[in-house]
């Protein structure tokens, strides 16, 4: 352990980054888990990342508008495909969405597989990169979410079912961008199952306490003890979540 790794430049745009990615995965993480359909993330971020490699792929893009456009275009058209899937195919839902997975997931092998550097590009998208964030990222991505929640509220009036898979998919173009697809599933799925007995306001100011100290606590660990970052987070936010649904638990059997 050596304090002498803690470096603020890099440690303070990373915890922007995760601020700006649990301010819409944690509320959006709770609609995931009431409604049942856990892996759906997972899906939409790995057909995200497809994009990003497309992009790279097709268009040698590596960043900017190109690849922004191809991330959001992939996430978009598999949401709606999910969307459709849920409506037309609600029994084998779940299935579907894991063959939709596996498909984006080895579609992106098959696109990196002439690319020498496949192998660590596959590794920066489940992985992430939060520590090298920049800021012309944070501010792109401040941006982005901040013009999300006026849609959000639109889409909600205008097609109440559809609007969560389409800002979803929205949301997660970005998330996967600045911290991988690990962090996403894992900012999504375990603040919600934390305080799933919980209701109202309450329960999502608790999941954004938890998951802000988590990545906090993930960050400080991987600089003073020079872990893989994402890997700890996860593994932070599996904790706290542990430690805050006891304290849940225990207060309400008292």
């Amino acid at each position: 352990m050596s304090f002498e790794n803690i470096e603020l430049s890099i440690l303070a745009p990373a915890f922007v980054a995760g601020l700006l990615v649990l301010l819409t995965h944690v509320p959006l993480g709770r609609q995931v888990l009431g409604r049942g359909i856990i892996f759906i993330d997972l899906a939409v971020a790995q057909i995200a990342g497809l994009g990003v490699i497309a992009a790279e792929t097709l268009f040698h893009a590596e960043e900017g508008w190109v690849v922004q456009v191809c991330a959001l275009t992939a996430a978009l058209l598999g949401a709606l495909l999910l969307y459709f899937l849920g409506r037309y195919a609600a029994k084998y839902q779940e299935a579907l969405i894991g063959v939709v997975f596996v498909l984006a997931a080895t579609g992106a092998v098959l696109l990196l597989h002439n690319n020498p550097h496949g192998g660590e590009h596959l590794k920066e998208l489940l992985a992430g990169q939060i520590l090298w964030v920049t800021q012309s990222q944070l501010i792109q991505a401040a941006i982005y979410t901040t013009a999300l929640l006026p849609v959000w509220l639109l889409l909600k009036k205008l097609a109440p079912d559809l609007s969560f898979y389409l800002i979803f998919a929205m949301a997660v173009t970005v998330s996967v961008q600045l911290v991988g697809v690990y962090l996403v599933f894992a900012s999504l799925i375990i603040p919600a199952l934390a305080v799933r007995e919980l209701e109202g306001r309450g329960a999502l100011w608790l999941a954004l306490l938890l998951s802000v100290a988590a990545y906090a606590t993930g960050l400080l660990a991987s600089s003073l003890w020079d872990w893989p970052t994402s890997p700890l987070i996860v593994w932070c936010l599996a904790g706290f979540a542990v430690l805050t649904s006891l304290g849940i638990s225990i207060r309400n059997k008292s």
